[in-house]
């Protein structure tokens, strides 16, 4: 056997291999978008607007909005959205800012050691699930009453100030 035919033999062989391979990650990736977490509408992430919030009893404030931020401990901007999204929650004396939503931060694995003063909920993949949380940070803005205002992807902590722009007139409104 010649060099030409060693090459071409191995060159079909590793073709066969990489059709494998690729085959196996289109499994995948189906099985993935076909019973990998809540159903979604095409191009929409999150619980939609005007939904019922999942785990309303144990998350959302009673008398006034929630945010609730999925975040991941090794996230950077995670880390800049939780310190921006406590200065939306702590009044300048250091108490809990009544004219702003309440914020959750909730994590599904161990919560770092430093969250600043909002209150967290770690180990919690259940609620990633439930709120369709599929990168992170993701915010979920939920009024008073339980409904989801707006579920979306944050990709600075700029974004967190439009995203509290949602909240109706009626509702406060945090600076």
């Amino acid at each position: 056997m010649d060099f030409v035919t060693s090459a071409l033999l191995v060159s079909w062989v590793a073709i066969a291999l990489l059709a494998l391979v690729v085959s196996g990650l289109v499994r995948q990736v189906h099985q993935l978008s076909r019973g990998g977490g809540a159903a979604r509408t095409p191009g929409r992430v999150g619980v939609a607007p005007g939904s019922p919030a999942p785990h309303a009893a144990e998350l959302l404030a009673e008398d006034r909005p929630t945010l609730l931020l999925f975040l991941s401990p090794d996230c950077r901007t995670c880390v800049r959205v939780l310190a921006e999204a406590d200065r939306v929650h702590t009044a300048a004396d250091g108490t809990d800012a009544a004219g702003g939503p309440a914020v959750r931060a909730v994590y599904a694995d161990e919560a770092p050691a430093e969250t600043h003063s909002v209150p967290v909920l770690d180990h919690r993949p259940d609620l990633f699930t439930a709120y369709d949380a599929i990168a992170t940070p993701f915010a979920v803005l939920v009024a008073a009453g339980g409904r989801v205002l707006r579920s979306e992807p944050l990709g600075a902590p700029e974004a967190l100030h439009e995203l509290l722009a949602e909240l109706p007139a009626s509702q406060p409104r945090s600076a």
